[in-house]
């Protein structure tokens, strides 16, 4: 697929939580319609959306719908179907095409398409059993983390090794149905993010990279630049690049690695805008969802600018009243709230942006927010 699509045409997303909505929110300052697909009703995409299909993931007749409807379809998670995604690739209207997401969404395809790119990554060992598990462990070398291959977001479907004392955990872990990857753990100075845009002709634009802080296995705050030096910055660009390349991304990418020393090691892949973009919604002279429309409809992507430096801070459940204040008396924050209707602990409920002329006055502005 190569054509140019023009608003007033139709952009299919398949996914209704935050990114979705995000994109939606572009494509409709573009001009386009936007249609969604996902089960739950009044989802936050749903409701800045012209038409909600809804519907499971899976539900071939309704991926037939949505494929009906729209001139180019999209997704805003991973994890898509990936019978639906090659329908809708045999249609002409997905761009991004099956492929990237079959690599993504399972994590032994994901490593091994980074080990045939020659790229560094943490030595690893494909298991598919607790025997199989407790073998592995005899030569792993400590820490080490084992992952379930698919599935497992923010901590989740994952457990650290730290010792022989853990072994046990680790073995019945396996014994679950599935597969699975022993990871070593890699004592990292920092985790970055590359989020970078890709046409249909196979250029490229990349936004700073962005440094990024957890809590509780949860992404808390993005800084963006990063603070690394320039070959880390080069290194980690070519890297995305040839990735890039490899499994022909279309669209707004993103791929997290963890920096020790100037060296960068490739952990994870997201084949959609992501979480520790959405400071360029504000700090760049064009965001990461709305060079994501461009690269999906054929429009000629924006050269990337940072205007200013930022710090995004995630909202989660537990946040809501502190954000809901700084939206009241912050002079400096912009909220982004995302439309769920249930603030639970964890759960991540909007973002806060700061940004400012330098990056001593953006850290003093999200002291302050974090100190409230």
């Amino acid at each position: 697929m190569n054509k140019t699509i023009l608003p007033p045409s139709t952009i299919g997303i398949i996914g209704g939580g935050q990114l979705g909505r995000m994109m939606a929110i572009e494509a409709r300052y573009m001009g386009y319609k936007v249609a969604v697909l996902d089960p739950t009703p009044n989802c936050p995409t749903a409701q800045v959306a012209d038409e909600h299909i809804v519907a499971a993931y899976d539900d071939m007749n309704a991926i037939k719908e949505l494929t009906e409807l729209s001139d180019v379809i999209t997704y805003e998670f991973e994890n898509v179907d990936l019978t639906a995604a090659k329908y809708i690739e045999g249609k002409g209207k997905l761009p991004q095409g099956a492929y990237a997401l079959e690599v993504t969404q399972h994590r032994e395809r994901e490593k091994m398409t980074m080990r045939d790119a020659e790229l560094p990554v943490a030595p690893f060992v494909i298991v598919q059993s607790g025997e199989e598990c407790r073998k592995a462990l005899e030569s792993v070398t400590l820490p080490a983390v084992i992952k379930t291959c698919q599935g497992g977001y923010d901590g989740k479907g994952q457990l650290k090794i730290n010792s022989e004392q853990d072994f046990e955990e680790a073995i019945a872990f396996a014994e679950q149905p599935g597969i699975f990857i022993i990871e070593q753990w890699i004592t990292f100075d920092k985790e970055i993010s590359v989020v970078f845009t890709r046409s249909l002709d196979g250029g490229m634009t990349y936004f700073p990279i962005a440094e990024n802080i957890h809590k509780d296995h949860i992404l808390y705050e993005t800084v963006a630049p990063a603070r690394i030096t320039e070959k880390t910055a080069t290194d980690a660009k070519l890297a995305a690049k040839l990735l890039a390349e490899k499994i022909n991304v279309v669209g707004t990418f993103a791929i997290e690695m963890f920096v020790k020393d100037e060296e960068v090691f490739i952990n994870e892949m997201a084949p959609r805008p992501h979480n520790s973009g959405h400071y360029t919604i504000e700090s760049c002279n064009v965001s990461q969802f709305h060079q994501h429309i461009r690269a999906i409809c054929g429009l000629p992507l924006f050269k990337v600018k940072q205007l200013q430096p930022a710090r995004m801070i995630n909202i989660l459940g537990e946040d809501m009243p502190k954000a809901l204040q700084a939206l009241s008396t912050n002079k400096n924050g912009f909220v982004h709230l995302y439309g769920k209707a249930d603030a639970k602990e964890k759960r991540k409920m909007g973002h806060i942006t700061f940004v400012g002329e330098t990056a001593n006055i953006v850290e003093n502005f999200a002291t302050d927010y974090e100190s409230n």
